[in-house]
């Protein structure tokens, strides 16, 4: 099923549901999904829906300027719109950690996910014995202090000419510029090795072991210029006790950002987490 994914927020007022709905049904559209949220406190609006292409009256490349023009005008509508036909063109960036690679490469081999990874950058070179494993190619960039600037700037022409959608960053350990993250604005995933804001740090593990935590978690979040404080896309958590010593913690945490992160990764490809401020609206 061919089908078109639309995204949008909007100051919530009367008529907004019947008029989307009505302009799907009078092209001979079906609507598969439908999914709503007023946030009551800012008095916005947001909603998912996906329709079946098969018999829509519009053609594909007229559809964003229809519905612009007639609605997102009319109620200061902000909007996206997606088609299942196309496959999502994602980079991974690492470092030396292997656990979410893995898990991320293995999903994608499985047919999980209806995404492509032309690419992998990474600052060392520990991981493409993984990405050669995979047939995916591997592209190393150290990155010091003194060439961080012009590494990147390679980097960015190399996401462009590949012509990448989003980037996960499955555990690399460099700082992303406030240049990229604006050329990928809420389309950087990031899998931060913590219930975030709690134990943040190098040794998260070894401060959550010492404070004696009856829990440890993950946090996936699109990435802002504020370190680690952009918009939560999933979390979890699993317990722990007395018994675990550091390494246990340490390996049950590693559990954890793999699976928080692929079910970031996943909502973010199906179109169903939708940035707003510093927040995301997740659908079911």
């Amino acid at each position: 099923m061919n089908t078109a994914i639309l995204l949008l927020h909007c100051p919530d007022r009367a008529g907004i549901v019947t008029d989307i709905t009505n302009f799907i049904s009078i092209n001979s559209g079906n609507i598969i999904y439908l999914d709503q949220h007023v946030d009551h406190v800012e008095n916005i609006f947001f909603m998912r829906m996906e329709w079946d292409l098969e018999r829509f009256l519009i053609p594909y490349d007229k559809i964003e300027e229809y519905f612009n023009t007639l609605y997102a005008k009319k109620y200061g509508i902000s909007f996206r719109l997606y088609f299942s036909g196309y496959r999502p063109r994602m980079a991974i960036f690492v470092s030396k950690m292997s656990h979410c690679l893995y898990d991320i490469l293995a999903r994608h081999t499985a047919g999980e996910w209806n995404v492509s990874i032309p690419l992998i950058i990474s600052n060392h070179p520990d991981m493409e014995v993984v990405a050669r494993r995979f047939d995916i190619p591997y592209h190393l960039f150290p990155v010091t202090r003194e060439n961080r600037a012009e590494q990147e700037r390679a980097e960015l022409e190399l996401l462009e000419e590949h012509g990448i959608d989003f980037i996960v960053l499955a555990r690399y350990m460099q700082i992303v510029s406030a240049d990229m993250i604006r050329r990928y604005p809420n389309r950087i995933i990031n899998i931060h090795h913590s219930f975030l804001p709690a134990f943040a740090g190098a040794r998260p593990y070894h401060a959550a072991f010492e404070r004696g935590v009856k829990i440890i978690g993950a946090t996936s979040h699109y990435v802002t210029e504020e370190l680690d404080a952009g918009p939560i896309i999933e979390q979890d958590i699993v317990r722990v006790t007395h018994k675990d010593t550091v390494r246990d913690l340490i390996n049950k945490g590693k559990d954890l950002e793999k699976i928080v992160l692929s079910r970031a990764v996943r909502k973010h490809i199906e179109r169903k987490a939708l940035a707003y401020k510093n927040k995301t609206v997740i659908f079911e």
